[in-house]
């Protein structure tokens, strides 16, 4: 696991957008594991500059997102497929047909998940998977205790993750209660991962996935044990790591 220590957000947004960017280049075809939410917001709008910019294409790149509120269609505002639309995708080059996320409206929800495992399986696997971590370090929706062998499946939000994100709804009440996620073991296959954190809100958390033990209660902790891992932080995210872990994993 290597650890890249980023100025603030903007910095950290950059280094991730570049780290994608590169991917996309070197391996036109790729397959993405893509994330919503606050912290990759300013990465994407750095992808999509870099779009309009150079002209880095996407016409052959198919993406998978981690998860999606089950109840909540892709027109809905909240949902992840709108989300995905209005800061991503329909400002490059890649077919909406290449863009995969799981469909919250499913009417075998169940059975949406196994499709959605076996589509990941037959694009040949994801090359670079993109996370954030909550407070409570879930990484997807995997909420502490999720089994560590856990492929994509439902899950019950904890009532932490509600309230996080209630920010973007009327009322917590209006947050959905269950969502689909790709489970650990799907993400863990991923040939790359780039972890994003910042502010201080994360940094509590970045200091138990980097000091602490490799524990379901901390989902993102099994990231310690993946190959292939950089994790980039602003400073604020990293304000409580120890020197001595400091000389472990920060450059």
């Amino acid at each position: 696991m290597k650890v890249i220590e980023a100025n603030d957000y903007y910095a950290m947004s950059q280094k991730a957008a570049e780290m994608i960017i590169d991917q996309v280049r070197k391996k036109p075809d790729s397959v993405l594991g893509l994330a919503t939410g606050e912290t990759i917001l300013e990465t994407y709008a750095a992808i999509v500059n870099d779009y309009q910019q150079n002209q880095t294409s996407y016409r052959h790149i198919r993406t998978f997102n981690l998860d999606e509120y089950i109840g909540l269609g892709a027109d809905h505002p909240n949902s992840y497929h709108y989300y995905m639309n209005e800061h991503l995708f329909r400002f490059i080059d890649i077919p909406m047909s290449q863009t995969y996320i799981p469909n919250g409206l499913a009417d075998d929800i169940p059975e949406e998940c196994i499709r959605y495992e076996k589509l990941i399986g037959q694009c040949g696997g994801i090359d670079l998977q993109i996370l954030g971590i909550g407070r409570n370090g879930h990484i997807g929706f995997n909420e502490p205790g999720t089994s560590f062998d856990s492929t994509t499946h439902v899950v019950e939000l904890a009532h932490s993750t509600r309230i996080a994100n209630s920010r973007f709804f009327s009322s917590l009440e209006e947050v959905p209660t269950h969502a689909i996620t790709m489970g650990i073991a799907t993400i863990m296959k991923s040939r790359q991962i780039i972890l994003l954190a910042s502010g201080k809100r994360k940094a509590h958390i970045m200091s138990q996935l980097l000091e602490g033990e490799v524990t379901p209660n901390i989902p993102a902790s099994i990231l310690k044990t993946h190959p292939n891992v950089t994790i980039i932080a602003d400073k604020e995210a990293l304000s409580l790591i120890g020197k001595e872990q400091r000389k472990v994993y920060v450059q």
